[in-house]
């Protein structure tokens, strides 16, 4: 007792010293700043003003202590004497109930929240350092709280990092009233705490400091940081929430360096030493093998001499069979089928992106339909924005002004309003389009910026302000909604919602275009996004989807506004616009053969003089020769007609062109071989032809016997359009060669019957009266046997030519792993198509690349903790969470549904609650007091759940709709991504969706494929559980991975083909067949020169010509080495001579004059894909074949042709005794 005076003294006197301070705050530490609740607020509807009250601490009631234990556990504060009761704590926890949703995911952040709110709120040390400012009756309407710097920094740090799963954006950025990269401790504190923000009664201002400030200690309790656990036994936040957490971030390889030689590209300094070291050791003088094989071809002669002798006899009987064959055969074009379903032509059924692709089909629907606009304008003016209550000026882009955005909004409700007719039913946007929160909200998702307004003009135009000044309107509620666009409530006066009216956000970097880092308001171009529902096995439907989109296109067409450009786009259009293209191509195709057709049928004859022009002429025998091409092509479409196969477009195009170019050139082999040669006197007329088919159809049956084996050993690629070219072309080239040496020959004969009787061509009962035939050789053939052939194998010319061919080849080689890999999709429309400004723009202005969903295949049990961790992001979260994202193209990490369910099913939260009768679910909307928490607050209850609970909570998740109570609801964002058992008995499939990044070419898109799967395949191991990465184009793209492979493998097996056949043709002549096949491989080696050099991608449509390249470049190349390996010439430069001479000339009119006008007719064609891929490869594949076969070939040869056989030469002088061959001997 006696110690109390002194005690007082000494307080008296410390009142008087600089140490005074401390006591007498300890003193008045004992007393509150308010308690209760009062008055209603004037600023914020619903809300109250706390009571003015400077007295004691009062204990709390005891229907309190549950819920302060939940709200701040550890701060009973022994006796429970607070400064609030429960009517605080209870407002308390209705405004805390965002935070409590996006930020409980990491506890420790949480923790540190509920410590500054829970101080604020009860302690009963508020006079320490919080006072109030203003007090009105008994209502306090201001207080000054003292916060520690140290403690703001540390809450910020805990917080930072984490994130909004259904959204892919931070939480701060719902939570600080801006995007989260300007968030900072001490903004977002002061955000918190303004009236502003809808949700603070009365405003609080928050002093920051470590040290005392005006006699007051600030609050600086105890944190914790987010890699650290709690007391109560939660562990520390997950490293998707807390960069701390993540360890060490792995360093991505480097890029490997080019390879390099001297600072020049290696391949090219190879290629260049290989070149001059190829001219340095150059020598003719090489030797090879004799080969053996005489009998083999003597017995081809015969049997094909003695066929063409039948032909010649019973041409009636040959030509009605081979019609009735044509026909039945072609009879199958009644099943015909083409397909052009892009997925259908460039992806097998078997193939990992098809698989992937039917999976995610079937267990989630397929993926929905879009249509797009980009819209930007030709006005230049930018606005500059001064928020009111301070910050820095804000440049809006002229796409931004209001008055444009009422322009596209006004568009944007012309499209809504859009009503197609299909069957003589209406069809309207909402009939078709993606609704997530159907049936309870049937507002279509429209991905806008406009929907940040609700899609509404007068919300557009809604503004706070007075006569003087406007304290809010669209552009700070646009500021607000780019950073947080699933907030329901904007914190401006406005407070306007944000979140679209289809009940999901609307990203920005979906829905703006052209900005710079993150500064929407820099956007240059607005995307308006229509999702459309797709349907897998409803034609019905799909086809009112697609009235609609017709109607759409229409409308689009002729919409007309000088304030705004618009580029569009529908799911229809690329395949649109490829039908408008292949039908306008129809006309150039057309041309082409008919001047292919001309020319043939005019080239064929030898006409003698003008005198008998119309004896001479061979009009209606090139005209018989066209149609066997032609019905050898109706054949073989008709025969894989019948065996189900489907045609394709690039099978309907090339085809024609590829047999042409083989069958023609065997028809002007057989028609001028027989021009030249001389009637022996023993001989009728079917003896002297069926004796030249027999020296012919061998060299016949070599080109189409290898083209043959080479298109069908093709047929092995994966990809579907690659093998139906092959088996197609490999059997109408086969026909061709069965029809030419049969129906043709027996063609042949008969008008070679009526040359021999002067009868007219085509008007064959006018006769001319007998004259004496004067034979000359026709002008191409004595060119080349004259001029052409001895001039390019003189002794100097040879060198020259074999060394620009090889440097040629030396430089192709070099350039072969340059040549890009892709199909730039602009390429595949007409040069007129509408879709080349969508792509353009979409190229320019779109920042975010598709969607791309990592499934987690069915069998994962997602019931049991162990399930839970290899999935989930917060806290106990597994290996999976530790993916580094940055390394990929990857632009956010993946929504989790798993993540927000456990969010939302805490029982701290308002979301998950049942109704206690009959267990049905019950809105967070929903005032009942029959609705009661899923989970006790007990420390079992705020564990996530398992097992039974687990699955009785999830289908509850699934199907409550976002609110303003809570922003978890999972209906809008998950509702198809998990695939639930029938009766809701466990979780199917489930998918996590995020976005590429911005993908503009090829390279791009391919890059995206592969680091998905390598990702995928990353999670696949660490959950040793099966993860697939799907994004709807993987499947046009997947050919790419593969394509480099296809291409050698398709290209190798042809080789081989071809010299495995030319082996066997040449009477087993080895090196023949080696030349041929070297000349060849030369030819497609080049054809690689001329992609890098013409700017040729590979690719499906590529891969195609060059097989058919291939193909093609046997005929070129054969002809000439067989005619070489039967001359009996003494020397090979002679041997070469006579071949080139015999040989070339049929050739060069057979294919490359054929070729050549055609050819240039494609240039004329509007579509860009047969500029690039039919006109310029074709053309290069003409050229090089015939610069290969007519030029190196016979130099190659003079040099290391195979020696002569002299059991052939042997045979052969007995064979050529007065004909033909016996002057072109002696020449």
């Amino acid at each position: 007792m006696g110690l109390l005076p002194g005690g007082s003294f000494l307080c008296s006197l410390l009142l008087v010293t600089v140490l005074s301070e401390g006591c007498f705050r300890w003193v008045e530490a004992q007393h509150c700043v308010w308690y209760g609740e009062c008055g209603e607020s004037e600023k914020v509807p619903g809300k109250k003003y706390n009571c003015n009250y400077t007295g004691p601490p009062v204990p709390l009631q005891p229907q309190g202590y549950e819920l302060l234990m939940e709200l701040c556990p550890g701060y009973d504060y022994g006796d429970r004497n607070l400064c609030c009761n429960v009517d605080q704590l209870h407002t308390l926890k209705g405004s805390l109930q965002l935070p409590l949703q996006f930020l409980s995911r990491c506890p420790a952040c949480f923790f540190n929240l509920m410590n500054l709110f829970c101080e604020l709120t009860c302690s009963p040390h508020q006079s320490q350092f919080m006072v109030a400012t203003k007090v009105n009756a008994s209502n306090v309407e201001e207080v000054k709280y003292y916060i520690g710097q140290t403690f703001a920094n540390a809450m910020y740090n805990a917080c930072k990092d984490v994130e909004a799963p259904s959204s892919n954006v931070k939480a701060l950025s719902l939570l600080c009233g801006r995007d989260a990269k300007d968030c900072n401790a001490t903004n977002w504190i002061q955000y918190m705490f303004d009236i502003n923000n809808g949700q603070t009664p009365f405003p609080i201002i928050p002093i920051f400091s470590d040290v005392p400030v005006s006699d007051f200690t600030p609050m600086n309790n105890k944190t914790y940081a987010c890699t650290e656990s709690l007391e109560d036994g939660s562990g520390p936040c997950s490293c998707q929430d807390c960069a701390k957490a993540c360890g060490p971030k792995p360093v991505p390889p480097p890029l490997p360096p080019p390879w390099t030689i001297f600072d020049i590209d290696g391949m090219t300094v190879v290629m260049w030493i290989s070149y001059v070291a190829f001219l340095t050791f150059f020598s003719g003088n090489a030797s090879c093998c004799e080969t053996l094989g005489e009998r083999f071809e003597n017995a081809l002669r015969t049997v094909f001499s003695t066929w063409g002798s039948f032909c010649v006899r019973h041409p009636g009987l040959v030509i009605l069979v081979s019609l009735t064959l044509v026909v039945a055969f072609s009879g199958g074009l009644i099943h015909m089928r083409i397909t052009t379903n892009p997925v259908e032509l460039w992806s097998s059924p078997t193939s990992q992106a098809r698989q992937d692709k039917v999976y995610f089909d079937s267990h989630f629907g397929p993926f929905f339909r879009t249509v797009q606009l980009i819209i930007t304008t030709p006005i230049n003016d930018t606005t500059i924005y001064s928020p009111y209550f301070g910050g820095s000026d804000v440049p809006f882009g002229a796409i931004l002004d209001k008055g444009i955005l009422h322009q596209v909004l006004d568009l944007q409700l012309e499209i809504e309003a859009l009503v197609a007719t299909y069957e003589d039913q209406n069809v309207t946007l909402k009939d078709i389009c993606l609704a997530p929160l159907a049936p309870y909200n049937d507002n279509c998702t429209i991905l806008s910026v406009l929907n940040y307004f609700q899609n509404s003009h007068s919300m557009l135009d809604h503004s706070i302000g007075d006569d003087f000044f406007i304290y809010a309107d669209y552009h700070s509620h646009f500021l607000y909604c780019v950073s947080a666009p699933a907030s329901l409530n904007d914190t401006t006066l406005l407070h306007d919602p944000c979140l679209g009216t289809f009940g999901g956000p609307v990203f920005p970097w979906l829905a703006l275009g052209g900005y710079d880092g993150t500064n929407y308001n820099n956007a240059t171009a607005l995307v308006i996004t229509f999702p459309l529902n797709n349907y897998l096995n409803d034609s019905v439907r799909l086809e009112r989807a697609l009235a609609w989109e017709k109607e759409f296109i229409k409308f689009m067409k002729e919409f007309k506004n000088p304030n705004l450009t618009i580029a569009f786009s529908a799911e229809r259009s690329i395949e649109d616009e490829i039908d408008r293209e292949s039908n306008s191509d129809i006309r150039t195709i057309v041309i082409s053969y008919v001047i292919m057709f001309i020319y043939i049928s005019l080239a064929l004859g030898h006409i003698q003089s003008f005198d008998r022009l119309m004896v001479d002429s061979k009009i209606s025998l090139g005209i018989a020769g066209i149609l066997i091409v032609l019905g050898s092509v109706s054949a073989s479409l008709g025969i894989f007609s019948y065996a189900g196969i489907h045609l394709t477009l690039i099978v309907i195009e090339v085809i024609p062109f590829l047999v042409l170019a083989v069958g023609v050139d065997n028809i002007f082999i057989i028609v001028q071989t027989y021009q030249r040669d001389e009637r022996m006197s023993h001989e009728e007329l079917h003896q002297q032809i069926g004796r030249i088919l027999g020296d012919v159809a061998p060299s016949m049956l070599l080109s189409s016997l290898s083209e043959t084996v080479a298109f069908f050993l093709g047929a092995l690629s994966n990809m579907p359009a690659v093998r139906t070219f092959s088996l197609f072309a490999g059997l109408a080239v086969f026909i061709d060669f069965l029809l030419q040496i049969s129906c043709f020959v027996s063609l042949l004969g008969l008008d070679a019957k009526r040359q021999e009787g002067n009868r007219f061509d085509i008007v064959c009962c006018v006769k001319l009266p007998e004259v004496q035939e004067t034979k000359t050789d026709g002008f191409l053939f004595r060119f080349f046997k004259k001029v052409y052939a001895p001039f390019i194998l003189k002794e100097w010319v040879r060198p020259i030519i074999v060394a620009v061919f090889v440097g040629i080849l030396s430089f192709s080689i070099a350039v072969v792993n340059k040549v890009e890999i892709g199909l730039d999709q602009k390429l595949s429309m007409p040069d007129d198509s509408y879709v080349l400004d969508y792509f353009g723009n979409m190229s320019e202005y779109l920042h975010t690349g598709a969607p791309v969903y990592f499934v987690v295949k069915d069998g994962l049990n997602y019931s049991s903790p162990e399930g839970q961790n290899v999935v989930c992001g917060g806290v106990g979260y597994g290996d999976v969470e530790k993916v580094d994202y940055g390394c990929t193209t990857i632009a956010f990490t993946p929504s989790s549904w798993i993540d927000d369910y456990f969010d939302w099913v805490k029982p701290q939260s308002t979301c998950c609650r049942y109704y206690n009768t009959t267990g049905a679910f019950c809105n967070a909307s929903v005032v009942n007091p029959s609705c009661v928490h899923c989970r006790p607050m007990t420390s079992a209850g705020k564990q996530r759940p398992v097992g039974e609970d687990f699955m009785r909570f999830l289908p509850m998740f699934l199907s409550d709709n976002p609110n303003v109570k809570c922003g978890k609801g999972g209906h809008a964002a998950y509702a198809t991504a998990v695939d639930l058992y029938p009766d809701d008995t466990g979780v199917g499939a489930t998918y996590f969706m995020t976005y590429h990044t911005i993908l503009k070419e090829s390279p791009d898109y391919i890059d995206a494929l592969k680091m998905a799967r390598a990702l995928a395949h990353n999670i696949s191991q660490s959950m040793d559980h099966e993860v697939f990465a799907y994004s709807v184009f993987y499947v046009f793209y997947e050919q790419y991975l593969t394509i480099a492979y296809d291409t050698a493998l398709n290209l190798s097996v042809s080789l081989a083909a071809i010299f495995v056949v030319s082996t066997v043709l040449l009477g087993l002549e080895v090196w023949s067949a080696v030349l041929v096949s070297l000349t060849i491989a030369m030819i497609l080696v080049n054809m690689f020169g001329v992609m890098w050099l013409w700017d040729i991608s590979l690719n499906a449509v590529s891969l195609v010509n060059l097989v058919m390249s291939c193909g093609i470049s046997v005929e070129f190349c054969s002809h000439i080495v067989r005619a070489f390996s039967i001359s009996v010439k003494k020397n090979r430069v002679e041997r070469a001579e006579e071949a080139l001479a015999y040989m070339g000339s049929s050739v060069f009119s057979g294919i490359t004059l054929t070729k050549f006008g055609g050819i240039l007719i494609l240039a004329l064609s509007k579509s860009q894909i047969f500029q690039v891929f039919y006109f310029r490869m074709y053309l290069a594949i003409v050229l090089l074949g015939a610069t290969h076969g007519l030029i190196f070939l016979p130099v190659l040869l003079s040099y290391i042709g195979p020696s002569v056989n002299k059991a052939k030469v042997f045979a052969a002088h007995q064979r050529y005794v007065g004909t033909e061959r016996e002057r072109l001997l002696n020449y």
